[in-house]
């Protein structure tokens, strides 16, 4: 193997392949990166045996060609440390790979590629291709309600549900619930698919998705034990939870009889205001609602207490009931419309809260039990 890169191509891949998956791990393989030099590429792998990042880099000196294994961080390290304008020469010279730029010059020990870990595609393969801002939307849009480290091993992913030219996210953690729908640009309906993609997973397809791309298609394909997503030069290649997704259409509030809209700034404000003095465990605001009128009200455990009043589109009877207030502040966060509804049965339902701009996207959170 031998080649020549210009550093500043080389760096970027180099970091969302290798640093991203870095930690400890128990196999120290897995602290390796899996570099394969062609004709005219240089391809890049890292994996944690549950997510898999393959970068591709076009390459314009390639005098040998050769694949090999080296330690991430180490390369990673020295190519960062190098000047902006490096030319980075790379030899495989034996089991030692020689890093040579200008007077700067590294040896690193080497694995033979053999014993790299990559995560084989399954069956039953669903591909379908998509803008790149809309998959980024509907991840965005539900990810941030997904449980963490919860016994229900299934709450800890994002669902990705496929219905005919559908594609939906749904995630929970329980006590909220995010969905939201997307059609799909195909040319005949996708069979029924329901997969969990876990909450790493998700993390780090989110982080691939933020670089800037000048290809803005997207092609996903699913299989029985993985989702593979081919972004511009880039593959990301997740392993699936395993187990039944609940049953999320349950838990919609049906026949809804109150309807509240209102500023989303102002709400936001104003519940991020009276916040300030609830409890600290259990960050509980109440709800009064009234005819166009809506007051908020929280305390703790010091006596303390915070009152706002807002004047709101309401027609419904009187009502009180309370919620978490980060719950509610975290769907305000994601929303970008001017106005939002929110949508009650009674004191004890969830409250159901609406997107005025984009009917796709539906957020339920519980009330808490006073």
């Amino acid at each position: 193997m031998k080649f020549t890169i210009e550093r500043k191509y080389l760096l970027k891949p180099l970091q969302q392949v290798s640093s991203r998956l870095s930690g400890r791990h128990q196999l120290p393989i897995l602290t390796h990166l899996l570099l394969q030099v062609t004709e005219n590429y240089l391809i890049l792998t890292g994996t944690n045996l549950e997510i898999e990042i393959v970068a591709k880099i076009t390459i314009n000196k390639v005098d040998k060609i050769g694949i090999i294994m080296v330690c991430a961080r180490k390369l990673f390290d020295i190519c960062r440390s190098l000047p902006e304008d490096a030319l980075i020469n790379i030899t495989l010279e034996g089991t030692v790979m020689l890093v040579i730029a200008g007077r700067s010059r590294f040896s690193l020990m080497t694995l033979p590629a053999t014993n790299f870990p990559k995560i084989a595609d399954g069956e039953n393969q669903i591909v379908f291709n998509l803008p790149l801002d809309t998959l980024k939307k509907v991840i965005q849009s539900t990810q941030f309600s997904m449980a963490h480290q919860d016994v229900r091993y299934s709450l800890n992913g994002l669902l990705f549900e496929i219905t005919g030219k559908e594609l939906r996210t749904v995630a929970t953690d329980g006590h909220r619930l995010a969905a939201c729908t997307i059609y799909i640009n195909v040319l005949k309906q996708l069979p029924y698919c329901s997969i969990i993609v876990p909450r790493k997973g998700v993390i780090e397809l989110l982080r691939i998705l933020d670089l800037d791309y000048g290809d803005n298609m997207v092609k996903l394909q699913i299989c029985s034990n993985n989702i593979r997503i081919y972004i511009s030069n880039y593959i990301f290649t997740s392993n699936l939870i395993e187990g039944n997704f609940p049953d999320y259409h349950s838990v919609l509030p049906k026949n809804v009889n109150k309807i509240l809209k209102v500023r989303r700034d102002l709400i936001k404000q104003a519940l991020t205001r009276v916040a300030i003095l609830s409890n600290d465990k259990f960050r509980c605001v109440r709800l009064y609602l009234r005819k166009n009128q809506l007051k908020i009200t929280a305390k703790n455990l010091e006596q303390e207490e915070a009152e706002e009043i807002l004047d709101v589109s309401y027609e419904g009877p009187e009502i009180e009931v309370s919620f978490n207030v980060n719950y509610i502040l975290d769907i305000l966060g994601i929303l970008k419309c001017d106005t939002v509804r929110l949508l009650f049965n009674n004191e004890a339902s969830s409250v159901q809260i609406d997107d005025c701009m984009n009917p796709m996207s539906i957020y339920i959170v519980m009330p808490m039990r006073m």
